[in-house]
C-alpha cells in the first residue's frame, strides 16, 4: 500500500522537526559542558586565604562538613588480582599521606569496590557489572563512595602540596579545569548529600552503549555525565531572591593548568591518568576540544549543505521527475 504524497511529506516533516529538536537540545547540553558552569567558583588561593582568615577567634564557629578521609581507587584490569600500585602513583599517594597525617586513607581495589556495591547498593550491581569499559566502574564507584562515606576522592595521578583541611568546610565541591567539562578526578563531599543521591540514581538512565567508546565513557559515567548532573541539580535549586546568592549552590575548585591561571595551592598533577583507558577515538575528541570554534563552524556548514541537498531532492520528487517542456513559437494551444 502506497502512502499518499501529502501524508508522507507530513511524516517526514515530523521526523525532521523531532531530529532538529533533539539536535538543538544536545547542542545546548554541550554548551553547558564546554562554555559555562553553575555553582560557586573558588580558586585554591581563595580557599587557603579563607582558612587563614577563619583561624582567629571565630574559628570554632566554622563548620567542618567533610570528614577527614581520602579515597583512591585502583582497578588493575591489565593484570587482574595485582593490587600493587605503580611506583609513580604510590609516590603521588604518599605525598598526601605525608602532609595529612591525621586523615584516614582508603584504597579501593577492584574486589573491594565490587563488594562495596554489592553490600550497600545491590540495586546497582547489575549495571556496575554490565559496564562495557572497566573505567566506567572506576567512575561509578567513586560517586557511591562520596554518597556513602563522604571525604575527598583523588585520582592516583594527583598528589598533595599541603594539608587539605581547608577544603573540608565546603559541603560539596568538584574540580574545574577552566575549559570544557567539569572534572571528576578530585571530589569532595559530606556523606549523603542530595547531589550525590541524584547523581547515583541517574547512572541507570544514562547507561547507554554509544557507538564511540569515548562518548560512552564520558556521557554514561564520566566527566560529561558529572557535568550534566551538576547543571541539572543547580537548575532545580530555588532562584535567588532580591539578587542575593543562594546558599545551596555547590562549589567548583579551580584547577586550571593554562598559562596565567591561578596557582595550585593544594594539589599536584603528574602523568595523565586518562592514558589508562585510551581508545581509538580519544585523539579525535581531544582535537575537537582544542578546536571547538572550527568544529562547530564545520558542523553548521555540513547541516546547511545537507538541508540544501534535501530541499533540492524534495522539489525534484514533488515534480515527479518530469521536466517542463519549452513552448515553440507559433504553437497554438
Amino acid at each position: 500500500m502506497r502512502i499518499p504524497f501529502r501524508i508522507s511529506v507530513v511524516l517526514w516533516a515530523i521526523i525532521l522537526v523531532t531530529l532538529v529538536g533533539y539536535a538543538i537540545s544536545r547542542l545546548l547540553f554541550f554548551r553547558s559542558i564546554f562554555f559555562e558552569h553553575a555553582g560557586i567558583r573558588l580558586t585554591q588561593p581563595e580557599v587557603a586565604t579563607a582558612a587563614v582568615e577563619a583561624a582567629g577567634p571565630e574559628a570554632s564557629s566554622r563548620i567542618q562538613h567533610i570528614p577527614k578521609i581520602i579515597h583512591n581507587v585502583f582497578h588493575n584490569w591489565r593484570v587482574p588480582g595485582n593490587d600493587t600500585l605503580p611506583s609513580d602513583w604510590a609516590e603521588m599517594r604518599q605525598t598526601c599521606i605525608d602532609v595529612n597525617p591525621d586523615f584516614e586513607f582508603k584504597l579501593w581495589t577492584e574486589k573491594a569496590s565490587r563488594d562495596f556495591i554489592e553490600t550497600e547498593y545491590p540495586w546497582f550491581l547489575r549495571t556496575y557489572d554490565g559496564y562495557r569499559y572497566p573505567v566506567q566502574r572506576v567512575d561509578a564507584v567513586r560517586y557511591f563512595i562520596m554518597l556513602h562515606y563522604g571525604g575527598i576522592y583523588m585520582d592516583l595521578d594527583n598528589g598533595c602540596n599541603t594539608d587539605l583541611t581547608p577544603l573540608l568546610y565546603y559541603p560539596v565541591w568538584v574540580t574545574d579545569g577552566g575549559r570544557g567539562a567539569l572534572s571528576n578526578n578530585i571530589l569532595g563531599a559530606r556523606p549523603n548529600h542530595p547531589f550525590w543521591h541524584r547523581l547515583t540514581l541517574s547512572l541507570l538512565p544514562y547507561d547507554w552503549k554509544w557507538p564511540l567508546p569515548f562518548v560512552t565513557i564520558m556521557y554514561a559515567s564520566g566527566q560529561w555525565f558529572l557535568t550534566a548532573m551538576w547543571e541539572e541539580y543547580h537548575a532545580l535549586l530555588p532562584k535567588p531572591v532580591d539578587g542575593q546568592q543562594h546558599e545551596h549552590r555547590l562549589y567548583r575548585i579551580m584547577m586550571d593548568m593554562a598559562p596565567g591561571a591561578d596557582e595550585w595551592v593544594f594539589f599536584t598533577h603528574q602523568r595523565d591518568g586518562g592514558g589508562t583507558w585510551d581508545n581509538w577515538d580519544n585523539t579525535l575528541f581531544a582535537s575537537i576540544g582544542d578546536h571547538l570554534l572550527l568544529f562547530f563552524t564545520l558542523l553548521f556548514v555540513a547541516i546547511g549543505l545537507l538541508s540544501w541537498f534535501g530541499l533540492r531532492f524534495y522539489r525534484k520528487y514533488r515534480r515527479g521527475g518530469y521536466s517542463r517542456l519549452k513552448s515553440r513559437p507559433g504553437n497554438v494551444v
